[in-house]
């Protein structure tokens, strides 16, 4: 059996498949989920990852011999496994991904009822440590039961309630789903709206034949960017691997940031829902909360990551809730996170201002900003250290990682909880500052013995 217990992450469980774990490692994680949450039902998605059905085999062998009942529903994106746990008698909802990491990866990610979503502080490490004991997990004299039950069409028609389709433009769409599980989605709701659907790489495919489907890396941008400049698209929707994460091109194919689609997502939402409270993490620009404000909301700055965040949203009602990651939260959608209610929400913009999606965003884009710069660092907390020590005259916060804030710029550097590495964004008033912070903040954790790092 291979069980490394490092691949129990704070927000999920990450591994590589026959490297970190194999196939009876993840059934002894299946038992110690059946033994520590006690659940009677247990929901089970997955994505089109070639270990996928191997996984699911795995944990529903392990779970019904609990005499838990397993409800199988197959091939879904992770937004659909949040909404099965947030609409049907099940007490845990896994899904089976790796979102957008290479094929031979794969995880889970686990809510309870309700979409509650379980962490390192929540149940993650007590499985991790009942996993990788010599404790033997229950028999029941009967064992439970695998039932399927296909969730897709009420999926879609609980997204459609959250935006106006009726005011829907009949737009042209390039949709790159990267061999995800958008391309099971996509074809499903397009069915109800009057855009038309340019696909790209529709096809389930876990080898990801055409480029990783993670949004971020430039060299995955490059054909729906191709694709919109030679169809003379209104927009492209870009979705990683398990459906979750969505970012979009504009229309002369320009990449828009997660804190643009952020700030943008907020403004339409607070055109019909005034004074209400929204969400943004710690990365996010500074055009995030000024258009809060501006719309009359109530703004609040939050630590990354999905468990945190749909605590933080239950704690104060929020409406919305964002993410630079492209990770969007609803309060209509359980409090949970869902790139294609997301994209709706755009497509109503769209549509309603009738303006061209460049137009729309370049009101936004008003600060330039360097994206995520990832470095190698071994003693992350001492680097932060030497960062905050540099810039002791500026004002700066330790709410995720070391934030620095000075009139014409700020800077956010947050250490991975999983890697010894550090992640750096700045945002400034110009290109010409931000030019020179990054250079002195990279030459800065360079010269303390850090090294530039590719991550995928």
């Amino acid at each position: 059996m291979i069980l490394e217990p490092d691949i129990f992450k704070d927000y999920d469980i990450r591994a590589t498949h026959n490297s970190s774990v194999d196939a009876e490692g993840v059934g002894r994680i299946g038992g110690a989920i059946g033994s520590f949450f006690s659940p009677k039902t247990v929901g089970i998605g997955y994505d089109m990852r070639v270990s996928s059905q191997e996984w699911f085999e795995a944990l529903s062998k392990a779970l019904t011999t609990q005499g838990i009942e397993v409800i199988d529903f197959g091939l879904i994106s992770t937004d659909m496994s949040y909404f099965a746990a947030g609409t049907l008698d099940i007490d845990i909802a896994i899904m089976i991904t790796a979102s957008h990491n290479p094929p031979k990866d794969n995880g889970m990610k686990i809510v309870k009822r309700g979409a509650i979503g379980v962490s390192g502080d929540s149940g993650i490490y007590d499985i991790r440590d009942l996993a990788i004991s010599n404790t033997a997990f229950p028999v029941a004299n009967i064992p439970g039961n695998i039932t399927k039950v296909d969730i897709l069409d009420d999926w879609i028609a609980h997204t459609l309630t959250m935006a106006d389709v009726q005011t829907f433009k009949p737009l042209k769409v390039v949709v790159d789903a990267g061999n995800g599980m958008a391309g099971k989605f996509i074809p499903a709701i397009a069915k109800h709206l009057p855009i038309k659907i340019i696909p790209l790489f529709f096809e389930l495919d876990g080898t990801f034949p055409n480029h990783l489907a993670n949004p971020l890396l430039e060299e995955a941008q490059h054909d729906i960017v191709a694709a919109v400049k030679k169809e003379q698209a209104d927009l492209g929707i870009m979705f990683d691997g398990d459906g979750d994460r969505m970012f979009l091109v504009d229309d002369t194919g320009k990449f828009l940031s997660g804190t643009i689609t952020t700030a943008m997502v907020a403004d339409q939402l607070l055109q019909t829902n005034k004074n209400a409270t929204i969400l943004y993490n710690a990365i996010c620009g500074r055009v995030v909360p000024e258009t809060i404000k501006k719309r009359g909301g109530i703004s609040d700055r939050v630590r990354v990551g999905h468990t945190l965040i749909k605590e933080a949203m239950r704690k104060q009602q929020a409406l919305f809730a964002g993410e630079h990651s492209g990770h969007y939260y609803f309060r209509d959608n359980f409090n949970a996170d869902s790139g294609l209610i997301a994209a709706l929400v755009v497509l109503e913009m769209i549509s309603q201002q009738n303006k061209k999606l460049s137009e729309i965003a370049k009101t936004f884009d008003v600060y330039p900003s360097s994206g995520e710069i990832n470095f190698s660092v071994e003693d992350k907390q001492a680097m932060m250290d030497s960062i905050a020590a540099r810039y002791s005259d500026a004002k700066t916060d330790w709410l995720d990682g070391l934030s620095v804030w000075t009139k014409t710029w700020w800077a956010n550097i947050r250490p991975s909880q999983t890697q010894p590495v550090l992640r750096l964004n700045v945002e400034a008033d110009s290109q010409k500052i931000l030019d020179t912070m990054v250079a002195e903040l990279k030459n800065h954790i360079l010269a303390g013995g850090g090294k530039i790092a590719t991550e995928h």
